[in-house]
């Protein structure tokens, strides 16, 4: 009896504990006929060191030895194709839509060229589809609509041309919508819908105003380097309280930047260089209220290039990366900032190109050896001693008279 409860216990623990493949010794044989059609239409880029090497047609069990393959059930479930040093070149054939228990879909950077398969919105089951910094072209599927399943879509680094599928910005359960760098155009659909968390369109030639509304829970938005235009305060922006890095940097928008965004406590990282964003800086709260970059994360702030005026509030006091350069700002520079940079806290504080007229900071004062200062080509004559600028701030430390006498006419200087 004792050696029977034994028998019944091991067996148990081989029905629970080993893999659901290695129950049988054969893969779904549909999938396998999808496995070597993908092995026919890629290649790897170094032939010598093939990343189908163990592709063998001759393997008692492919889920077990073929590289990049997970089973479940003898049935494929993840894809992960080529890796950083077996890049892959070739297309992606139709016929991975056999794969039909596939959740992820992985392809690791290369030259793979070609479309994108719309029958991928068969794989209903389908969580993750990754495919970036490859040379796909034509446009995202808008069968993809059809993946209620899917969390990460990432296409970014290609070819890829069109508009975004307004039913792309619906899915479920996406969170995570990375388009960045192709040549995407168009406006952004009005609404979006998907409860994202990481949104990255940056680098494309997309056009038009903000979205009416984005998640409420989004935490990662960049929406640089494209055309897009109109004001950032339509309440978009606003409502976003769990928002950590937002950058909007070089576009064509204008107007004022909302208050808001300067005290959100979970914002680190705030990119709005290179836009014709205009209006002046709101003042430092006296209540205590939190301020951007308060959250204990390294901080950055980045204004620079825009039409900002009048003058520098304390509302940065802490960033430890400000660049408020090129920009229409007056009167003196706070002593907050002075402070800031002297302990250290501020490592980069750029003011050039601006209308200031004074900073409270001597000759002799020692800055620490990670801080990079820069305040030429000011209406005031700047340390040049203490300053670390780049290259592209010029030579000339301070701005014509004439030209100061335009912002400053207030101020001796």
């Amino acid at each position: 009896m004792a050696t029977f409860v034994a028998v019944l216990l091991l067996l148990l623990q081989v029905l629970l504990f080993t893999p659901p493949y290695a129950h049988s010794q054969k893969m779904n044989p549909l999938d396998l006929k999808a496995l070597l059609s993908i092995k026919n239409t890629l290649t790897s880029i170094s032939p010598t060191n093939s990343f189908f090497s163990t592709w063998n047609l001759t393997s008692p069990n492919p889920c077990t030895t073929f590289s990049g393959i997970t089973c479940s059930f003898n049935r494929v479930t993840i894809l992960s194709l080529g890796t950083e040093t077996h890049p892959l070149a070739g297309s992606l054939p139709s016929s991975i839509s056999s794969l039909t228990e596939l959740t992820q879909l992985i392809l690791s950077p290369g030259i793979v060229t070609g479309s994108i398969p719309p029958q991928l919105a068969q794989l209903t089951n389908l969580r993750v589809i990754s495919l970036p910094n490859n040379r796909f072209t034509g446009t995202i599927p808008a069968t993809f609509s059809s993946l209620t399943n899917l969390h990460t879509l990432d296409l970014s680094n290609n070819q890829l041309a069109g508009t975004i599928p307004p039913s792309l910005t619906a899915l479920p359960q996406l969170r995570i919508l990375i388009l960045a760098s192709n040549s995407l155009t168009g406006t952004l659909p009005e609404n979006v819908f998907s409860p994202l968390l990481h949104l990255d369109l940056k680098n494309n030639e997309l056009t038009g105003t903000l979205p009416t509304s984005f998640p409420l829970f989004l935490r990662y938005l960049s929406l640089s380097q494209n055309q897009m235009w109109g004001p950032l305060t339509n309440g978009t922006l606003e409502s976003l309280s769990d928002l950590e890095f937002l950058d909007l940097s070089m576009n064509k928008f204008t107007g004022p930047v909302p208050a808001q965004l300067f005290f959100k406590p979970m914002l680190s990282s705030l990119f709005l260089q290179r836009n014709y964003l205009s209006g002046g800086l709101p003042l430092k709260p006296k209540d205590g209220e939190p301020l951007i970059g308060s959250n204990g994360q390294e901080s950055i702030v980045d204004l620079s290039h825009n039409l900002i005026s009048g003058e520098l509030s304390t509302v940065f006091d802490g960033v430890e990366s400000l660049f408020l350069n090129n920009n229409r700002l007056i009167g003196k520079v706070p002593e907050e900032y002075v402070k800031s940079v002297c302990s250290g806290n501020t490592r980069t504080l750029y003011l050039q190109h601006n209308y200031f007229t004074g900073i409270p900071l001597n000759e002799g004062t020692v800055l620490p050896d990670t801080v990079s200062l820069c305040l030429s080509y000011n209406c005031m004559e700047p340390p040049a001693k203490l300053m670390t600028c780049p290259g592209n701030a010029g030579e000339e430390l301070s701005r014509p008279a004439a030209q100061c006498s335009v912002f400053n006419n207030d101020d001796s200087g």
